[in-house]
């Protein structure tokens, strides 16, 4: 392994918890927040993952999807001892998303087409919402800002952006991850789409229905390993590989064969100079609809043996869209650091299509690797590894 960069930092927020140690809390007890939405009005009944624990501060200056951001990111720093010294270090941010990218605000559409003038709040607050830059200027750092929009993928992009920086010496340290809101528009679109279940959802079970939309935010702080230990920082967990492959098969399918997945994740082994067998478990992107856990079970089986050691976090989260992945590899390196793995939620039956079942109970475990894994619209697939001394 020619380079790794030093996790020091964690924040999360979603409907599993407001920070690291609810979400674990939630993990070790099965505890699943989902139920209707409460942010805004839909005739629709499908449950949700709403992260109720979480207060916006300024919803009119502020999009909820920049304010779930501020507020993982505050744990992140606050973690890493980095609130009051972050601007004597070259800091780049690199951050995830699907919705901040979109002007969303149906009531800003409504009155302009009725009256034909609207204020401009709505425009105001979207055009100052680009995650990156504003976190930047929040913060008052001035290294390179990024910004990934790559559907479900987007926050394991984000970090594996961030890794591409620190190896190449752009920044000394790196925030990075994803953010998204629940919000109508991309509700109504994954219903439209047929992919949404009535049900809480059931990754990788024979009679998975969909998914269930979230919302939250996963931030990780990686640093170079001199500046980390030149600060005292002693943290054992890191990023150590990521992998990236295109199907180029269907704007919203997986390739059935799952070709782009196992590429992805073997680009991130190879980075990471590791076999499959060096990794002891994988957070899997296990949407619960039916083409996604189908291929992607698939893959994990060929690439990792029929013994695979799997979940999926989007039980307790649901589709948080663009904050996935920085989520699920904070989950991730939690649980390399905790040495336990939660059951994955709404698992009760093997899909004999698939052939591999996911953990059924929380589980004891002695691991240095992790993989974490994400299938995006697009057919894009991104693969993290991520490890612990």
């Amino acid at each position: 392994m020619s380079f790794k960069a030093v996790i020091t930092g964690i924040g999360m927020v979603s409907a599993a918890g407001a920070n690291t140690q609810e979400t674990l809390d939630s993990f070790k007890t099965g505890r699943r927040s989902v139920g209707p939405v409460s942010i805004f009005d839909t005739a629709l009944t499908c449950p949700v993952f709403e992260a109720k624990g979480f207060k916006p501060r300024d919803p009119r200056r502020f999009s909820r999807t920049l304010e779930l951001t501020f507020h993982a990111v505050t744990e992140a720093l606050q973690s890493c001892g980095l609130t009051q010294d972050i601007a004597k270090f070259k800091v780049g941010v690199c951050l995830g998303t699907t919705i901040a990218s979109q002007i969303n605000d149906l009531e800003f559409y409504k009155t302009f087409r009725s009256q034909g003038q609207v204020p401009m709040e709505a425009i105001d607050r979207f055009l100052n919402g680009n995650l990156a830059r504003a976190l930047a200027g929040y913060l008052g750092v001035s290294g390179p800002c990024a910004v990934s929009v790559n559907a479900c993928s987007s926050g394991t992009d984000a970090v594996g952006i961030a890794l591409s920086w620190l190896e190449a010496g752009i920044c000394d340290i790196a925030i990075c991850g994803g953010a998204d809101e629940l919000n109508l528009v991309p509700l109504c679109g994954f219903n439209s789409l047929g992919v949404v279940s009535n049900v809480p959802c059931a990754p990788f079970d024979r009679d998975r229905k969909g998914l269930n939309l979230g919302e939250g935010a996963g931030v990780l702080v990686l640093e170079n390993q001199e500046v980390s230990a030149k600060r005292g920082n002693k943290s054992r967990l890191y990023v150590a590989g990521y992998g990236i492959a295109t199907d180029a098969y269907h704007l919203t399918a997986p390739r059935p064969d799952g070709t782009g997945l196992a590429t992805a994740i073997n680009m991130a082994l190879q980075q990471a100079g590791l076999k499959a067998a060096d990794i002891g478990f994988i957070n899997a992107h296990g949407t619960a609809t039916r083409d996604n856990d189908k291929t992607e079970g698939a893959v994990l089986a060929r690439v990792f043996g029929p013994q695979v050691k799997f979940l999926s976090t989007k039980g307790f989260t649901g589709h948080t869209l663009g904050a996935a992945g920085g989520l699920e590899a904070g989950f991730s390196a939690l649980a390399l650091k905790e040495g336990w793995l939660p059951a994955s939620p709404g698992f009760v039956n093997q899909d004999p299509d698939i052939g591999v079942s996911p953990l059924t109970a929380v589980t004891d475990i002695s691991a240095k690797y992790a993989m974490s894994t994400s299938l995006a619209f697009g057919g894009n697939n991104s693969a993290l590894v991520l490890g612990i001394d």
